[in-house]
């Protein structure tokens, strides 16, 4: 009688959403969903919809340590992502439990969503948490995966052109000594063209663009996606090309209760 391996245990250390959409419920979700186990280290709450966030609550830096410490060192973590972290204080506990766990030199890899820009273009994090993000938690990053208007806060310029996600790709990778995902979903056209910069070279993953629906959620769902396969030992590549596949998959076939204006009108009310 053979015996079944155990799932890769996957870590998200990311915010709530309690409309089950985004944040950590995408993630387990979308972890579940290839075969992983999920784990999660919350460091905030949001009271949010697809279209309204009402309130954000951030946890305890100590508390988000703790977290992040104990299921470090408890568990066999495959691969763990960061989705939203909310301030410096938040970023600095979470570099601080990874830097101080058992599994630390064992390099486990992470994907860093660094969710810096909201989908109508408002800013999430203050200034001194973006530098922490950058200068404290993208060293210890295998991959991050800006969409473009992410990237054009940390390039200093937009991002317009397939030339240009080729160009700051490759330099923000450099930059950074990691694989970078810039997410081409904000270009015009048919097509949502992503490039992944890895070990010096480009490699494009094109999808199909699904229009009339309102998506929430698909940066949280790619990342996590790409973190199981890398979980499971894929290679960057096969795991970016399935984390690509998954969250297409899922707009395309994505459940629907009704239209956003009915919703709308719901909130105000």
């Amino acid at each position: 009688m053979s015996v079944a391996a155990s799932p890769p245990v996957i870590l998200i250390i990311a915010g709530s959403d309690c409309s089950g959409g985004a944040g950590i419920q995408a993630d387990l979700k979308t972890i579940t969903a290839l075969g992983g186990y999920a784990m999660t280290a919350v460091t905030g709450v949001v009271a949010e919809t697809p279209l309204v966030v009402s309130r954000i609550q951030l946890i305890d830096a100590e508390v988000v340590y703790e977290q992040v410490k104990l299921l470090m060192d408890a568990y066999p973590i495959a691969a763990a992502k960061t989705g939203m972290l909310g301030g410096k204080e938040q970023i600095e506990a979470v570099v601080s439990a990874w830097e101080a766990s058992v599994h630390s030199s064992k390099k486990v890899p992470l994907v860093v969503d660094p969710v810096m820009v909201a989908t109508s273009g408002g800013r999430l994090l203050d200034e001194d948490a973006e530098e922490a993000l950058v200068g404290r938690l993208f060293p210890h990053a295998s991959l991050i995966t800006p969409n473009l208007d992410e990237a054009a806060v940390l390039v200093g310029e937009k991002i317009t052109t397939r030339e240009s996600m080729e160009h700051h790709a490759l330099a923000l990778s450099t930059r950074h000594g990691c694989a970078v995902l810039l997410k081409g979903g904000h270009l015009s056209g048919d097509s949502v063209p992503d490039v992944l910069a890895a070990g010096g070279e480009l490699h494009w993953l094109e999808g199909r663009r699904i229009e009339g629906v309102h998506t929430h959620g698909t940066g949280c769902t790619y990342s996590a996606a790409i973190a199981a396969g890398l979980g499971h030992g894929l290679s960057m590549l096969d795991a970016v090309r399935q984390g690509k596949e998954f969250v297409t998959n899922a707009i395309a076939h994505h459940h629907r209760w009704g239209t956003m204006e009915a919703l709308n009108q719901t909130i105000g009310k």
